[in-house]
């Protein structure tokens, strides 16, 4: 079967060599490194229904190279069934092909598979092995989610484990992850490509890359996240937003960036900010602890956890008012 019914979490139109975009590939104004980060299909998954006994599934990966997150950018294919994980097979590189158990489960119980991502996998084929297999409904609430590498999963142990992941699956929500490692900044031209999606809700949850990566001062934090909520609203004058300042990060917390900002007073300027609006804020200061950081900066699974569960229960909340 063509794979494409199937395809969920990817709302830009694909090219022949960035097949699930994270980003408008027509846009020209993002920066180069988001786009870099955007070819990776974070978040993108396969959704379906049926009884068959298991998924066959052709696929071609385009690297090995999995950079800062290694394995934790995905080098298997994850299938999730009533929110267990049922089976799981490694990808290998190039042209390959994987069998997965679908479970036992009722034919109307979704079944999500994530993608090796760090790969970057194109799908060529789905079957379904003694039964049926049918795309699931593209009928939940879509969610689409902003934010930087917290948002895009590092340091998870998965693509399936980053923290929109498992608030999709809790939640019933269609997340399409737009979160961009290293080059999530709260730009205008982002703002604008979410303003054109079609949502249920947002969330926005920069800011780490403000203090260091590009650095901002106060005033300039101020400014950015007044424009990049207002450029989404024009888009979405009645979508629920929620927005949440950075989590913890111990480097960074008391020290001045170039400009004089430290990220606690970043994320009080982006509270500030948030709270002159119509959106919800939540404050990424206590959201998790220092133990909860695999590496000084990202959350390790727990962290993930955590964190869909405040977060995800607030966009769930939102979308269901």
């Amino acid at each position: 079967m063509e794979p494409a019914p199937f395809v969920r979490g990817c709302a830009f139109n694909g090219t022949s060599s960035v097949p699930y975009p994270r980003a408008d590939p027509a846009d020209t104004r993002i920066p180069r490194d988001t786009w870099q980060t955007a070819q990776l299909p974070v978040g993108v998954r396969l959704e379906i229904l049926g009884e068959a006994e298991a998924l066959d599934i052709a696929y071609i990966t385009a690297t090995e190279d999995l950079g800062y997150r290694g394995d934790g950018a995905g080098r298997t294919f994850s299938l999730w069934r009533g929110g267990k994980l049922v089976d799981e097979e490694k990808a290998g590189l190039g042209e390959g092909r994987v069998r997965l158990a679908l479970g036992g489960w009722p034919g109307d119980e979704r079944a999500i598979v994530y993608l090796p991502e760090g790969m970057k996998p194109t799908i060529k084929s789905l079957s379904g092995v003694n039964g049926r297999i049918e795309p699931a409904p593209a009928d939940q609430p879509r969610w689409i989610a902003y934010g930087d590498s917290v948002a895009e999963g590092w340091v998870a142990s998965g693509p399936a484990y980053a923290w929109p992941a498992v608030a999709g699956r809790q939640h019933g929500l269609d997340v399409v992850n737009m979160g961009y490692a290293g080059a999530a900044r709260g730009e205008v031209a982002s703002a604008e490509q979410i303003a054109n999606l079609e949502a249920d809700a947002i969330s926005i949850t920069h800011g780490t890359n403000c203090w260091t990566r590009t650095p901002h001062s106060v005033d300039m934090m101020l400014a950015a996240v007044a424009a990049f909520i207002d450029a989404v609203r024009q888009g979405h004058p009645e979508t629920p937003i929620v927005v949440v300042s950075p989590v913890i990060r111990p480097d960074a917390e008391t020290t001045p960036n170039r400009f004089g900002a430290t990220l606690e007073e970043l994320r009080r300027a982006m509270e500030a900010e948030a709270a002159e609006r119509d959106v919800v804020v939540i404050s990424g200061a206590d959201l998790i602890g220092p133990e909860h950081l695999a590496d000084g900066i990202h959350p390790d699974d727990e962290g993930h956890r955590i964190l869909a569960n405040v977060i995800g229960a607030e966009v769930a909340r939102a979308v269901r008012r």
